[in-house]
């Protein structure tokens, strides 16, 4: 997957102008711009990112923390190209791209790497969040792990029934080795070696469990959400053309190991 991006940004950055400012949108450790960089040294790249702590930029970009998407602190028509990888979708896409129709420049280009809502990415994650909320909501497996610590005051160590059956029937349901058999093991696990622990331990470790789960849940929704707002592609194609742009190129993106594509490839022009 690396591959086939870094071979997308590297033809889109050979179709850019001579030393052409572009704006990558939600940058984070600025990939794209190191991409486009290893093509094009002589770009003048800038990230920003609504997440105000940044690794440090690529050498010869810049990155700036604290930005949010839709409202770009860039004069009009600054920039010749605005780069963006898995990122419009997660914003609030009608106010980006009007953003993004003004900061370009007549005749500049657009150049975005979306999700897919068909993608085997989505399809993995909706199926780990399933698991996920199987073991922590539907079973409860912590809340019975964390509920059988109050007997170990009372000098009672037991192993709830359900969380002792816990792995087995997560790995018939989802399989071995699936997000539901995991939080069943850590939570077992967690009962089961802390015997000899003081019970505020393992609730710490129990509860660690939980709250990674859920914020994998939360995790997991926002990207089917993105997704969901991308289609496979066409939906964000839609939002850019409203703003004033004019559709380009759309592709499938593939690597070897699947025959669903995992993302899509647009570009997009505003009018000279």
């Amino acid at each position: 997957m690396q591959s086939a991006l870094g071979q997308t940004w590297a033809g889109f950055a050979r179709g850019l102008p001579r030393k052409a400012r572009v704006l990558d949108i939600a940058s984070g450790d600025g990939c794209v711009m190191a991409d486009l960089l290893r093509a094009r040294s002589d770009l003048k790249p800038v990230g920003i990112d609504q997440a105000k702590a940044l690794p440090p930029a690529p050498r010869g970009a810049k990155l700036r923390g604290g930005i949010e998407m839709d409202a770009l602190p860039f004069p009009d028509a600054s920039f010749a190209a605005v780069t963006s990888q898995f990122g419009l979708e997660y914003g609030e896409v009608d106010a980006a791209a009007r953003e993004i129709a003004r900061v370009l420049q007549p005749g500049g280009v657009v150049g975005l790497i979306v999700h897919r809502e068909d993608s085997l990415i989505v399809a993995h994650n909706r199926a780990r969040a399933e698991g996920i909320a199987w073991a922590i909501e539907q079973e409860a497996l912590p809340a019975k792990a964390l509920a059988s610590l109050r007997l170990r005051l009372s000098g009672l160590t037991i192993i709830p029934p359900d969380v002792a059956s816990g792995p087995e029937r997560a790995a018939r349901m989802f399989g071995p080795g699936s997000a539901a058999w995991e939080i069943a093991e850590a939570t077992r696990r967690a009962l089961a070696g802390g015997a000899h622990a003081h019970p505020a331990e393992v609730r710490a470790t129990v509860e660690e469990i939980a709250v990674r789960g859920r914020h994998e849940l939360t995790c997991i929704a926002t990207l089917s959400a993105a997704a969901e707002r991308s289609g496979t592609g066409e939906r964000m194609v839609a939002h850019l053309v409203e703003a004033g742009l004019t559709a380009g190129e759309c592709r499938d993106l593939r690597d070897d190991r699947a025959a669903k594509p995992f993302a899509s490839f647009l570009t997009l022009r505003k009018p000279g």
